[in-house]
């Protein structure tokens, strides 16, 4: 073979590479997905992390025309399933639902072997949640504003449960406590129902929580709601004024659960999950199933989530340093 011919030869070889190399996304993207798609939740069946795994799964997989098949790993703060998505073949077929608590939270607390950041390319935020601040009845207090006065007469002599240290509600009500310089003593529980219960028992005076387990218990006198932490009043409790009426706008505290692939998923994957999702979201049969659990169907795409993750992860990292607050 001549130098020419050889030269030839290699020019149309790289041609032919350079052109199979950028005709692969497209055809990925029109073979995507041709197996069924593994949807890990972080939480155990039957929370609202599961709730919102679900309520996507089964309409995004026929959406896709492959089945998206949700897989629980719980435990260790959410660190089980966050891990094996971090390490994960980028290549769209294992997602990860994830709740804020342990994205935005749980690596300020503890140490974990991922990065919230840099090991996860955002989809899209599936459901969010306020917050809803409840005492008990038998306390002299019926607004937020009092209840920052009687706890400012009264340092320490309140105290408040959570679902554990280092949850979504020990942190969402040390927060409260810095914006208004007031002394409340926590009380750590081992999960929202005995938290709630001691509540109810009069074991403790408040706490702060998703709307679903308090609902029934507000409407029967048991619980007094003082104000939801979201932006909006909430159609099951349109008497109760959100935290900016209450005079603390910046007390805005949500829990929300979104969508997540291993950091390099291609675009193409990552764009074409988010479109499907934001259709979805869209319809009346959704947002229904969604506010009949007290949660909003609120769609962020990529670059949206992208930004907000990191707010978040910002914003309750500096709440969790100025409160101190360390794993068990």
């Amino acid at each position: 073979m001549t130098l020419s011919l050889l030269s030839k030869t290699l020019r149309a070889g790289l041609a032919a590479t350079t052109l199979a190399i950028a005709a692969s996304p497209a055809i990925a993207l029109a073979d995507y997905p041709d197996r069924p798609v593994t949807l890990l939740v972080p939480a155990a069946p039957g929370g609202t992390t599961d709730l919102a795994a679900r309520l996507i799964a089964q309409p995004l997989g026929e959406a896709l025309g492959k089945s998206v098949v949700v897989e629980n790993k719980p435990g260790a703060s959410g660190s089980i399933a966050s891990q094996a998505v971090a390490k994960a073949a980028p290549d769209g077929y294992t997602l990860l639902l994830q709740y804020s608590g342990y994205n935005a939270i749980s690596p300020h607390v503890q140490p974990v072997d991922w990065d919230p950041i840099k090991d996860f390319a955002p989809i899209a935020n599936i459901l969010s949640a306020p917050q809803v601040i409840v005492i008990r009845p038998s306390l002299p207090i019926n607004s937020l504003k009092e209840l920052v006065a009687y706890a400012k007469a009264n340092p320490d002599k309140l105290n408040y449960a959570s679902s554990g240290n280092g949850a979504l509600q020990h942190v969402a009500t040390e927060l409260l406590k810095q914006m208004a310089d007031i002394k409340i003593a926590h009380i750590p529980y081992k999960g929202t129902g005995p938290a709630l219960n001691d509540l109810l028992g009069g074991a403790v005076d408040m706490t702060i929580t998703t709307p679903p387990p308090l609902l029934g218990h507000i409407a029967a006198g048991k619980l007094r709601a003082l104000a939801v932490t979201g932006p909006n009043r909430l159609a099951s409790l349109p008497d109760v004024p959100t935290v900016a009426e209450a005079g603390y706008p910046d007390l805005l505290v949500s829990s929300w659960f979104a969508m997540y692939a291993p950091k390099g998923t291609p675009q193409a994957v990552i764009d074409k999950l988010a479109g499907k999702i934001e259709t979805i979201m869209k319809t009346d049969d959704f947002r229904k199933k969604a506010e009949a659990q007290g949660a909003e169907a609120e769609f962020m795409g990529p670059a949206k989530l992208g930004e907000y993750t990191q707010q978040e992860y910002d914003r309750w990292g500096k709440v969790v340093k100025a409160a101190g607050i360390k794993a068990n």
